[in-house]
């Protein structure tokens, strides 16, 4: 055989002797010749047959690529054309070269091919450098022959499984890479060599040992790492495909044997891991190799050249293997010791091979699977609870599912009684809540929403309750104490009949806590139950319980309640720890501080024995005596920094930050964060994890947040090392390739107490103090602000305040709600946080669709940027094509502070960003632009006043106004882009956002803070809308539709009709003031429209009259017309018929109207004042003139020239008052009725004013002088109290008076008996009639609670003690004084007035509908009592 090494030797030492070398044969031929191609040809034939018949196959493929021949080998030879050619000649040469020597040797040529073949490798691997990997000089030469192999497979002259039968012979020698070599060049694949293996055994012991020397390599740095790396990624692709394999694939062999080997070595290997790390994480060689092992589970090994169904199934069974390896450990085991099982304490490796396999499987699968495992195999309880805490820990939909799984197990356990699904419900639950609150609910809320209620699963029968005491009494002597507090601080509910199965086991639970030294007695005031930590100490528990005792007193003055209850109901515990600890002998401080205020508080509430506070005194005067002089008061020695907890959070955080830039160090992120988790609890103190999300909301003063030093230097620490971090990932890998660091460090900041006091400092970064921040904070801070939102279904809401008086926000909103855009400062730093919050959004979750970008992003912070860059670039207002590249980076190093706007408009351009914007939750909308425009302060401004008016008018009239509804436009409605202005306008003056916050701010708009110009741009839209309906109709309304304007006002003040209360009063009263202003900054033909030029009639004033009738009091009007005297006779006019209020208030004011009115008029017109504006001034001239005593008669109308009595009256001093009425008495009685009305409304202003007691009494005096002018010209009164709208001569007065004003007229009518005319009220035949009415609705305003209004002040005029009662008492006793001296027929019509009103007064209704039937002997003889 030519391949054989007798052969070799016989063809070195044949006849011809000492055989020269190639270079010796041709050193003579070095001068160059003649060209000959017909002796060139003869020449390489020669060649050829010389070479055939004398050669060693082996070390003819050894030497064709020895370094001293390379310029000799074969290929030199035969002269070609081209590299390709000269090497195909030359393959060409060997194939021909092997198929002569097997011709001769009588053997197929595949045989010996593969034979010499083999042989070659082996050579190859002779002496190796390295257990697993070749050297360079071995990698260069097996390069050459699988090159010549690969030839000769192309050529059918090469038989695979003769070669690895043939290769197999040495395996000892054989290098793992020349395996691997023979795979990648596809001379023989590797699953075909596993399979060829003679021995099964031998073959996975030396595959599992060189498996493992390779992975040795892998946490080695060598130039090899990336060989080494593919090499390990395509035995593990191979092992999996192999063990399990796709139902679709076809089978090679013989299937069985290389899946039960793949399957072999893949357990082997995985046991290996999992012993080792057992063992200890100790730096030896098998230590290397385990962890070089756990980057076989990584996805981007497994998800190569592996079906989905095999990787599946793969790590499904890996799981199961973990879950089952050496279950030597019992349940009592696992209740002992699952608190050392938690996520923090799993070590890292482990934590990572969880991390890998539960991503693959993903948290559905691999709950399912867990369920499986358990049901059906012995498992380690120790790899099932951490892996479960790793699961709960690393995936939050995992959190469902655990419930889901648990209430199953419980409902299974508690219908067949079956005692391993309550173990394991209650082992899940359990390391479910060892990760904290904001993982998983507590134990304690678990356990009493599971048996704390008649629905619990104990509560079918008593078998089930039987059950679940039994099982609790079976875990006593193996639980921890802080389990058993919760089961006997909160029991389950049980019957009173079976209480004693509960007493039984409380009984049996204390006296296993006395074994264990935990007094229940002894229980912290504030110690949380829901806690997993240990029991902490009787003296530290007390220490923490004053600790938080002393915040609560700071926050409310007051003794905490658990405190007082503790003095009462827990009297051992609070004389016996808690006072001692609170009462530590200490040098008192000169200006006592909250703990000696406190003490104090407790003494003065006999809360402190005498005993033991003098002896407190003295023992602290005593340390005074003894004190240093350099010391100070009240301080103690500081231990070690770096002892301290907030020492050790600092070191987990730098640690946490040294593994940012290495990529290699991302499985071990999650642990880290698991370690510093620890440590802030810890830093926050024993019971930190006391459940805090557990609240539905979260208090907030944005306007002035406050922190607790200590929280807000623990805060400080993690903020600034969110940052840090960022800073440091983003600099090494972009947001998207980054490990899940900052998902879990948001997940720490989320489960704490802390977490209210995250917020607060994130409203004095962002609120007070976002200008003066810098980029690496903006940076970090909005990166935060995203994966909050990402967290937002998990945390609680926040009420900001005044910031959000319509209620609570989610966390994304209430932090869009701190950014400002008022000043230039504010609105940089708004710019720089959105874009920097957008773009680590996009980045991150580039993958994502954009509906799920929402849970990141709120919806108002996206439109907030719209908002500024339109308003910032004019470039952004004109349309063009967007960017479309790959991918916007985010980096660091991307946005220096002087480049924030270049970045911002990149981000505004970038494509992906423009297809975000086409969402419907991203429209800025048109009442989005008015809302944020209006909080723009001009005078510092970052846009010029002209720049301000450009972005307006473009704002308006180019983007929004033609805009179509559905993008948040206006549809081209100029009409619909004034109302939302308007309505707008009026919200915003009534905000929070218009004023600056402070406590004493007038609700006035002179108070406002905000952006005027846009009552300028109103102002312009109302013109514009005028022009645009024409002179010859008010614009806004037509002939059948109201007022575009007063449609606005009318609709909401509807809304707040609804409810009738003191609160919606008073904004009823703020929306009117904001009405009436609007209106006066409004052009005046908004009010009554613009008059005909040719055809003066009276302007369209309905809707402002009805305006004014039922809400308002005073609008000065001015009037356009080319006969403006026609237009101002008619207009006021209507106005005494339709709107007198104008009229009277006209009259009010009239000594400052007249100038002002009558200069103007002749200036522009150069003619005395209109008609009704004369008679007016006669009113007043009249008013005067009575009061100086000329008098002259009253012009007409009667009720104008009263009212300008009354307006003169309240200026006379009350003394003279009665003088100037007598000289009434000549006068028409219909001025007398007018004045008795303006007087009575005058009354009772004076009631609702709570004016001082002389207006009040100057008000009765009026009334009743000119009740008695009435009576002496005798002319009825009592009309005035009986009123309508539909009374020709007196209706109109109602429109005078408010609704309050009318509905308190009984209490006017009974405060004026004294002053009624005996005579006059017998003759009076209505009489009786009114003072009934009066009377009942006097009762029914009582009932109502309306008197409340107007009893306090009216009591103190009248005497009457504060008492409701005593007035409607008088008014009974008056009518049933009454009712006896009126004729019969006067009770006429009584039945009608008493209709529906009878249970006001029953007895008075009796009374009188017994003297309407009664006879004429009918007589009272006994007066009634109804108090």
């Amino acid at each position: 055989m030519s391949g054989s090494p007798a052969w070799a030797a016989a063809a070195r030492h044949g006849p011809l002797g000492l055989r020269k070398s190639w270079t010796e044969l041709l050193a003579g031929r070095v001068k160059k010749q003649k060209y000959n191609p017909e002796r060139e040809q003869k020449l390489k034939d020669s060649a050829l047959q010389l070479l055939r018949y004398h050669q060693n196959m082996n070390d003819l493929l050894l030497e064709v690529e020895d370094p001293q021949c390379k310029k000799l080998c074969l290929s030199k030879l035969i002269d070609c054309d081209s590299a390709s050619a000269a090497s195909d000649h030359s393959s060409s040469f060997i194939c021909s070269a092997f198929r002569d020597q097997a011709s001769r040797l009588g053997i197929p040529v595949g045989l010996l091919s593969a034979r010499v073949f083999a042989c070659s490798v082996r050579q190859v691997c002779v002496e190796p450098s390295h257990p697993v990997l070749l050297s360079s000089e071995q990698r260069k030469k097996l390069s050459s022959l699988l090159e010549i192999a690969r030839y000769l497979l192309a050529h059918n002259m090469f038989s695979r499984l003769t070669f690895c039968q043939e290769l197999w012979k040495a395996q000892n020698s054989l290098l793992l890479e020349a395996v691997w070599s023979l795979h990648v060049h596809r001379v023989v694949s590797l699953q075909e060599l596993l399979q060829s293996h003679p021995d099964m055994q031998a073959m996975t012991t030396w595959l599992f040992r060189n498996l493992c020397t390779l992975c040795e390599q892998i946490e080695m740095p060598s130039p090899s790492s990336d060989a080494t790396k593919a090499m390990l990624s395509g035995f593990v692709q191979l092992l999996v495909s192999s063990a399990f394999p796709q139902s679709s694939e076809p089978r090679l062999g013989e299937p069985e044997k290389m899946t039960r080997v793949a399957t072999d070595v893949l357990q082997r290997m995985l046991t290996f891991v999992l012993d080792t790390l057992d063992a200890g994480p100790q730096v030896t060689s098998a230590y290397q190799a385990a962890r070089g092992w756990l980057s076989a589970y990584s996805g981007h090994v497994c998800c190569g050249m592996i079906g989905v169904d095999s990787h599946k199934r793969f790590f499904s069974h890996t799981l199961t293997q973990i879950l089952t390896h050496k279950p030597v450990l019992k349940v009592s085991d696992a209740i002992q010791m699952q608190k050392e099982w938690s996520f923090a304490k799993t070590c890292q490796e482990l934590a990572t091979l969880y991390c890998r396999v539960l991503v693959m499987l993903g948290p559905g699968e691999s709950v399912g699977r867990l369920q499986e495992v358990l049901e059906t195999q012995e498992v380690n309880w120790q790899y099932v609870l951490s892996c479960l805490s790793t699961l709960v820990v690393c995936f939050p939909e995992a959190q469902q599912l655990f419930k889901d799984w648990v209430a199953s197990l419980m409902a299974h356990a508690f219908e067949s009684y079956h005692l391993d699904s309550m173990v394991t419900a209650f082992l899940v639950v359990r390391q479910a809540t060892l990760e904290g609150p904001f993982v998983f609910p507590s134990y304690a809320d678990w356990f009493k929403e599971s048996f704390g209620s008649s629905l619990g699963y104990h509560s079918c029968s008593k078998k089930a309750l039987v059950f679940l005491f039994k099982f609790l009494s079976d875990l006593v002597p193996w639980e921890p104490p802080r389990y058993m507090q919760v089961h006997i601080f909160h029991p389950p509910l049980v019957p009173s009949k079976y209480h004693s199965l509960l007493t039984d086991y409380i009984s049996l639970a204390k006296t296993r806590l006395v074994d264990l030294k935990v007094s229940v007695e002894n229980l912290g005031l504030y110690e949380d139950l829901s806690s997993s930590g240990d029991v902490a100490e009787p003296q530290r528990q007390a220490m923490q319980d004053v600790e938080k005792a002393i915040v609560v007193f700071e926050q409310t003055g007051k003794i905490p309640m658990p405190v007082l209850e503790a003095s009462i109901f827990r009297r051992s515990y609070y004389l016996s720890r808690f006072l001692p600890a609170l009462l530590t002998p200490r040098v008192l401080p000169e200006v006592p501080d909250s703990r000696a205020a406190f003490v104090e508080t407790l003494k003065r509430a006999d809360k402190i024995p005498s005993s033991l506070y003098d002896a407190y005194c003295q023992a602290c005067a005593t340390a005074e005596e003894k004190q240093p002089e350099d010391a100070t008061p009240g301080k103690r020695p500081e231990p070690d920094q770096a002892e301290q907890p907030l020492g050790l959070l600092t070191a987990a955080l730098e640690e946490l930050r040294a593994l940012m830039t290495d990529p290699t160090q991302y499985d071990v992120m999650s642990a880290q964060v698991a370690v510093i988790s620890e440590r802030l609890s810890a830093a926050l103190g024993h019971n930190s994890d006391d459940g805090s999300l557990r609240r539905s909301k979260i208090q907030l003063n944005v306007l002035n947040p406050t922190l607790e030093r200590q929280d807000q230097a623990v805060v400080d620490l993690l903020l600034t090392a969110f940052c840090q971090n960022l800073m440091a990932a983003s600099s090494f890998v972009p947001p998207e390739r980054q490990s899940p660091w900052a998902v879990l460090f948001v997940r720490i900041l989320c489960g704490h107490v802390i977490f209210p006091a995250v917020l607060s400092r994130l409203c004095q970064l962002l609120y007070h103090q976002g200008p003066s921040l810098g980029a690496p904070h903006v940076l970090g801070l909005a990166a935060l602000a995203v994966h909050l939102g990402e967290s937002r279904s998990m945390l609680p809401e926040v009420d900001p305040g005044v910031l959000a008086p319509a209620g609570s926000l989610c966390v994304p909103e209430f932090l869009n709600i701190l950014l400002t855009c008022r000043t230039r400062e504010s609105l940089l730093f708004c710019m720089k946080f959105c874009t920097a919050a957008i773009s680590y959004c996009l980045c991150k979750f580039s993958a994502q669709p954009h509906a799920a970008l929402q849970n990141c992003l709120s919806p108002g912070l996206i439109k907030r940027f719209q908002f500024i860059v339109l308003r910032v670039f004019s470039e952004a207002r004109t349309p063009c094509p967007p960017e479309h590249t790959a991918s916007l980076s985010w980096r660091p190093s991307d946005l220096p502070p002087a480049d924030w706007q270049s970045a911002s408009l990149s981000l505004w351009r970038w494509s992906s960003f423009q297809e975000l914007l086409k969402e419907k939750e991203f429209y800025l909308t048109y009442r989005d632009w008015v809302q944020l425009e209006l909080e723009i302060q001009p005078e510092v401004d970052i846009l010029s006043d002209t720049e301000r008016h450009d972005f307006h008018q473009w704002a308006i009239y180019e983007h929004f106004l033609p805009a179509p509804s559905a993008l948040g436009g206006c549809d081209g409605d100029l009409e619909a882009a004034f109302t939302v202005l308007v309505s707008e306008l009026m919200d915003f003056y009534q905000s929070s956002r218009s004023y600056n916050h402070s406590p004493d701010s007038d609700l006035v708009l002179g108070g406002r803070t905000g952006n005027e110009d846009i009552l300028s741009r109103l102002q312009e839209m109302a013109v514009d809308l005028e022009l645009d309906q024409g002179p010859s109709a008010s614009y806004g309304c037509s002939a059948s539709q109201s007022h575009i304007l007063f449609r606005l006002f009318r609709r909401r003040l509807h809304a707040l009709a609804k409810e009738h209360s003191t609160a919606t009063s008073l904004r009823r009263q703020r929306e009117l003031l904001i009405c009436k202003r609007l209106l006066l900054r409004l052009p005046p033909s908004v009010l009554m429209g613009s008059p005909q030029t040719r055809q003066p009639v009276s302007p369209n004033c309905e809707e402002f009259f009805s305006l004014v009738n039922s809400e308002l009091g005073l609008l000065n009007v001015c009037f356009r017309s080319e006969d403006p005297a026609l237009v101002a006779n008619s207009t006021l006019t209507e106005c005494q018929s339709k709107c007198p209020i104008i009229l009277t208030s006209a009259l009010l004011w009239w000594s400052s109207l007249e100038p002002v009115l009558c200069n103007r008029w002749k200036k522009c017109y150069q003619g005395t004042l209109p008609r009704e504006l004369q008679r007016l001034q006669e009113a007043r001239e009249f008013a005067s003139s009575l009061l100086s005593g000329s008098a002259s008669p009253a012009p007409s109308p009667a009720w104008i020239s009263a009212a300008a009595l009354h307006f003169a009256t309240r200026e006379v001093r009350t003394e003279n008052v009665r003088v100037h009425l007598k000289r009434l008495d000549c006068e028409r009685k219909e001025l007398l009725i007018f004045l008795l009305f303006f007087s009575l409304m005058s009354l009772l202003s004076s009631y609702l004013t709570h004016q001082d007691t002389a207006e009040y009494l100057k008000a009765m005096d009026i009334c009743a002088e000119v009740l008695v002018c009435l009576g002496r010209r005798k002319v009825s009164w009592l009309v005035l109290f009986q009123l309508t709208e539909t009374d020709a001569e007196l209706g109109h007065l109602l429109r005078l008076a408010p609704d309050q004003h009318t509905r308190l007229l009984p209490f006017a009518f009974y405060s004026l008996l004294s002053y009624f005319s005996e005579d006059a009220i017998i003759k009076e035949e209505a009489f009786l009639h009114v003072a009934v009415d009066m009377y009942l609705k006097l009762m029914q305003l009582f009932v109502d609670g309306e008197t409340r209004t107007v009893l306090p002040q009216a009591s103190k005029c009248l005497k009457l003690q504060g008492s409701p009662v005593q007035l409607i008492t008088e008014a009974r006793t008056f009518l049933l004084q009454l009712i006896p001296q009126c004729p019969k027929q006067r009770f006429s019509n009584m039945r009608e007035l008493l209709a529906g009103r009878e249970d006001c007064d029953p007895e008075m209704s009796t009374v009188l509908l017994q003297k309407w039937q009664a006879g004429p002997s009918f007589d009272l003889y006994q007066e009634p009592h109804l108090f």
